[in-house]
Parts: structure tokens; C-alpha cells; sequence
């Protein structure tokens, strides 16, 4: 009479399901969700993306799965709600959420964009100086975001206040394309917005550019756009917030080296996302006043927190020293040969 083992087939079943094809990919595929906006200041996502950069380094066993927001506010409310990784976004809003969460929610590991943002008026409305803006309607993305905070602080370094301060200036936010519509039907006398919708103010609905933001701080150069990435996504998956800066920092390399084919790209890509693409001029125009880099920007930053502060965006004096997380960044750029960056970082 022949024994058999009454635990053989349990074991043979157990053996061929965790050894199918199918069982290993369901294991270990992860995904990835990163959020940014259709902007000329978003270039990097916008262009490694279209090129497979960022899905070449994170292999084929990592899905990205891609969330498009208007302005940063939006984004850092789908950070809160658990639908983010990692995100694109300005100053503003990322102090805003680092602060609202006691510190914890996000940590900032790279920079993104200098530059690329302005504050374009109406050709028939009389602005030659700050002073001419009382009683003018202005509009910025959305409350709170980068550059309504710039334009609040401009308002009020040249002493004007907004309606509902004590003000006569209406400042209203509103989408990017919105402010274009009200542009054109002249409800609006001026706005203070990121690229391409300045170039687009200027040559689709006559306005003009007031003043380039870039003239408003040293050397040029304020952080336009970051890398923010979860403090729990970081934590678990550190592999994987190291392959992106490393394509990051690869696709900023390539746009800088080849800027007309990233034009290209870009504009394939906003055409894709927002069904208009841009004419030549304006591409030109708006890519000019954009410094795609990963440098970090801190001391900007820690400007950009003291006045959402000043404004009252923040109900408490903001202490960044834990937002701040280069070590990736700084191996990244070392083995490539590009670093460290020392940044001042309180």
C-alpha cells in the first residue's frame, strides 16, 4: 500500500500561484500618482513624460498616474485627501499645506522653475505706475496660490490695500483661462499670472506686461515651482523618489541643452491636455522668462513664507527647517557630477 502525503497538494497549489506570471506582477507593480499643472513652469513633467524619461528610470513594474490641477491650492488639497505622491507646485501653497499640517504632511526635494511669472494690463487702462492701480480689478489663479500672494505683496509694498482691507483695489482669483474671458471682455484691468498666460495676455487680448517678477528679486531668480513628495511615500518608498529626481534632473538637463525641441514637446503636450496649442511667438515669448532648473531656491521660499504670513495665509510665524529634504537631490547630482547644493535652509 502506497503513502502519500495529505499536505502535497496544498503545497503544489500554494507553489503554482505565487510562481504565475500573474500573481508576481499583481506583488510588485506600485504606482506612482503625481500631480502638476499645464504650465510652461511645469516643463519637466510635461516633457519627461511625453518622453518616457521618468517611466525608463522607474521601470516597467511602476505605473504613473497622472492628476492635473489649476493652481496649487487644488493640488495641495488632493495631497490632504490622500491622492497624491508627489506634486509640482509653488511656494505659496506648499507652505501653506507644510504649515496647516504641523509640519508633517509633505517635504520639499527639489526645485523645478525660476522665473515665469508676470503681471500683465490692459493696453486702454492707464498704468504707468503702482499708484495707478487704485481702483482697478485685478485677477490671480486662486487664493492663496504663488502668485497672488506676489501681487498682494506688491499691493501692498507700494501702499495699496485690496478691497475688503481698506482697500480700493479688487483683486479676484480665478482660473487661467477665465482670466483670459475677462481680459478680453474687459472686465479686468490687469493680472498677475505664470506662463504661458502672460504671453498669451499679451498677444491674444492686447495686454502688456507691467512688470516681470523677476525684477523683483536678487539675481533674478525666485522659486516658481518645486518638488514636494509625501512624508509617507517618502518614508516607504525612497527608491522610487530617487529614480524620479534622477529623471528630473536628466529631462531639466535635456530641456536646457535642447530648448526648441522641448518647445515642441511642450506644446504637443498642452495642446493634448487643454486642445489649444500655442503659436510660435507666444511659446517664444513665455519660454524666455522661465529658468527650468533643480536648484531648490530656498531663500526664496523662506520670502515667499514670510509673506503669506505678513498677509495672513498663515496663522503663525513658519518654522521650514523640517520642509526642506535635499539628501536624494544632493546624491543625485553628486554621482551625476553636478553637486551638491548647499542651501541655507532656516
Amino acid at each position: 500500500m502506497r503513502l502519500t502525503n495529505p499536505l502535497r497538494p496544498i503545497v503544489l497549489i500554494v507553489v503554482i500561484l505565487f510562481s504565475s506570471p500573474c500573481a508576481l506582477l499583481a506583488k510588485e507593480e506600485k504606482s506612482i500618482r503625481v500631480g502638476f499643472f499645464p504650465n510652461l513652469t511645469h516643463a519637466q513633467p510635461l516633457v519627461g513624460l511625453a518622453r518616457g524619461s521618468f517611466q525608463a528610470r522607474l521601470g516597467a513594474d511602476v505605473k504613473i498616474d497622472t492628476k492635473l490641477f489649476n493652481a496649487g491650492p487644488a493640488l495641495m488639497e488632493a495631497v490632504f485627501a490622500g491622492g497624491i505622491d508627489i506634486g509640482y507646485i509653488g511656494p505659496g501653497p506648499m507652505i501653506n499645506g507644510f504649515i496647516r499640517s504641523g509640519g508633517e504632511i509633505v517635504r520639499m526635494v527639489a526645485g523645478a522653475a525660476s522665473g515665469g511669472a508676470v503681471f500683465v494690463v490692459r493696453q486702454d487702462v492707464k498704468v504707468d505706475s503702482p499708484k495707478d492701480l487704485e481702483g482697478k480689478t485685478l485677477a490671480s489663479p486662486q487664493l492663496g496660490n504663488t502668485q497672488d500672494i506676489s501681487l498682494r505683496i506688491y499691493l501692498r509694498n507700494n501702499g495699496l490695500k485690496p478691497k475688503g482691507s481698506g482697500g480700493n483695489v479688487g483683486v479676484i482669483p480665478i482660473h487661467n483661462p477665465d482670466i483670459m474671458n475677462l481680459f478680453r471682455e474687459k472686465q479686468i484691468d490687469g493680472a498677475w499670472v505664470p506662463e504661458p498666460w502672460g504671453a498669451r495676455l499679451v498677444r491674444e487680448t492686447g495686454g502688456r506686461v507691467f512688470l516681470d517678477e523677476r525684477d523683483l528679486w536678487q539675481n533674478k531668480k525666485f522659486a516658481t515651482a518645486s518638488i514636494i513628495v509625501t512624508t509617507g511615500f517618502l518614508l516607504e518608498y525612497p527608491e522610487l523618489v530617487e529614480k524620479w529626481l534622477r529623471a528630473h534632473v536628466e529631462v531639466t538637463e535635456w530641456i536646457n541643452a535642447h530648448p526648441e525641441e522641448a518647445k515642441e514637446i511642450i506644446n504637443a503636450e498642452l495642446k493634448r491636455i487643454t486642445t489649444k496649442g500655442l503659436p510660435k511667438e507666444i511659446l517664444n515669448e513665455a519660454f524666455g522668462r522661465v529658468e527650468f532648473t533643480y536648484e531648490p531656491l530656498v531663500e526664496s521660499i523662506n520670502t515667499f513664507a514670510d509673506y503669506a504670513y505678513e498677509l495672513g495665509f498663515l496663522r503663525q510665524k513658519p518654522d521650514l527647517s523640517n520642509l526642506y529634504q535635499l539628501d536624494l537631490l544632493n546624491k543625485v547630482l553628486t554621482e551625476d557630477g553636478l553637486g551638491p547644493i548647499t542651501a541655507v535652509t532656516e
